[in-house]
């Protein structure tokens, strides 16, 4: 079965050496996503538009390629890990924005919303019942 998986993740993600699979890990998922999660949060807390986290995460795809081929002898102009590892940070900085939005919509306007979760607000039954 692991060996399965291995081979799946390789088919769309070629790496060189034996160690691909730890490179990406840590600098794609740890590295990468810890700086994602930071960008989609401060995104957030300045109030900007979500499109932005599009183009700061390709930015850190980039970086992401470049770490990994610098310090790791990994391709460097592979299409195909690019979009991998950019489709993953744009959903950890796309995370971040949503839990810093919903904190953010509850802390600010606690008159109108309420938390209705980890990542989510909902209006508060006072605000609805008052708009009725």
């Amino acid at each position: 079965m692991g060996h399965i998986a291995l081979s799946t993740i390789a088919s769309f993600y070629p790496t060189t050496g034996g160690a691909g699979l730890s490179v990406f890990l840590l600098v794609t998922l740890a590295m990468g996503g810890a700086a994602a999660f930071a960008t989609g949060r401060a995104i957030a807390a300045t109030w900007r538009p979500r499109w932005h986290i599009g183009a700061y995460t390709l930015l850190l795809a980039g970086m992401a390629r470049f770490l990994q081929f610098a310090l790791f002898q990994q391709p460097l102009l592979s299409w195909s890990n690019f979009v991998v590892d950019s489709l993953i940070l744009i959903g950890f900085a796309l995370f971040g924005h949503r839990l810093t939005r919903a904190q953010q919509m509850s802390e600010q306007y606690p008159w109108a919303f309420e938390r209705a979760g980890l990542a989510n607000w909902r209006p508060r039954s006072s605000a609805t019942d008052a708009s009725k």
